[in-house]
């Protein structure tokens, strides 16, 4: 299985047309990054590896250049992972002659929640950890004692999403309450909290997934080459498809092809489907998403349609 970045880039009218639309945006996610910084004391930013996450790194790194970033990132490791993704975190956090005090990585384990009894081992049929998520991510936050924590959440993934503010409140279980949220008037943020409580902090709040692929683009950052089209074997279940690996098998009466593939979004690998695709560009993935009328938590993620709900009663437990 290959584990390379993406596929040389050809070029675009993005940089034209679109340039003005998404300074704007960049210089709005920068602000908020910057004001976090300067109002807690102890932030993080969660990072999964996911093309959301990679533009967030990205844009906090812009935002305290030439200086390092003064912040770790923190991986919430399900176990079930893509091993191109598990690669190209590697890869990104190593020091190079450009970064030379590369980024401090902190990696949260599902596993070592389940062997240490935090968490029981699921009993989803489909293998799924991704709700066992919430008591590891939560441990981490307390253990480092982080106060705000940067997730690349945005309001178009899903309607819980989109109810959230940019500085999203927790209380002291980090648990959160849709209905005591702070008004955020013309872009100015409250940050300040009690004793055991903490903020998610969300830039690309604003950015639609058309936007993150646009700004990809424009300052040719690379990703996981999962994003682009590759033939894979894949099975169909309930009308997602999964890749054949060690943690996903196909079932009696599921049967395997042999398909041109991409995946829109990254997650624990048990419930994340891949969409049938031949592009292998930036420019095809963005006439792709362009034309695209589900969004891609909505189309590939299995936890997601549970019920209209799911997201948001994980968010309430302290998700994400």
């Amino acid at each position: 299985m290959t584990v390379d970045t993406a596929p040389p880039r050809t070029a675009t009218t993005t940089d034209v047309e679109h340039v003005p639309a998404l300074r704007v945006l960049e210089a709005e996610a920068v602000h908020i990054i910057r004001e976090v910084v300067a109002e807690l004391e102890h932030p993080v930013l969660l990072f999964s590896g996911g093309k959301d996450s990679i533009v967030l790194l990205h844009l906090a790194e812009k935002a305290f250049r030439p200086h390092p970033l003064p912040f770790p990132i923190l991986h919430v490791d399900t176990g079930h992972n893509f091993s191109e993704v598990i690669a190209f975190r590697d890869k990104r956090v190593t020091p190079t002659a450009a970064r030379p005090e590369g980024i401090r990585l902190i990696v949260a384990s599902v596993q070592e929640s389940i062997d240490t009894g935090r968490v029981a081992e699921t009993t989803d049929p489909s293998g799924s950890r991704n709700r066992l998520q919430t008591r590891t991510l939560l441990d981490a936050l307390e253990k480092y004692g982080f106060d705000a924590a940067f997730g690349g959440a945005r309001r178009d993934e899903d309607r819980a999403r989109a109810k959230e503010r940019v500085f999203s409140f927790r209380d002291e279980f980090g648990q959160w309450d849709p209905r005591a949220q702070r008004p955020e008037p013309w872009s100015i943020y409250n940050g300040r909290i009690r004793q055991g409580e903490s903020v998610r902090v969300f830039p690309l709040s604003n950015w639609t997934e058309l936007d993150i692929w646009r700004y990809i683009e424009l300052e040719n950052i690379d990703l996981p080459s999962i994003y682009f089209a590759s033939r894979r074997d894949v099975f169909e279940r309930d009308g997602i498809l999964l890749t054949v690996s060690p943690f996903t098998h196909p079932r009696p009466g599921e049967t395997v092809t042999n398909e041109w593939v991409r995946y829109r979004t990254v997650g624990d690998l048990t419930i994340t489907g891949a969409v049938r695709s031949t592009a292998t560009t930036l420019p095809e993935i963005i006439a792709e998403v362009s034309e695209a009328t589900v969004s891609e938590r909505g189309e590939t993620r299995a936890d997601d349609r549970t019920s209209s709900a799911a997201m948001e009663d994980r968010k309430r437990e302290g998700y994400f």
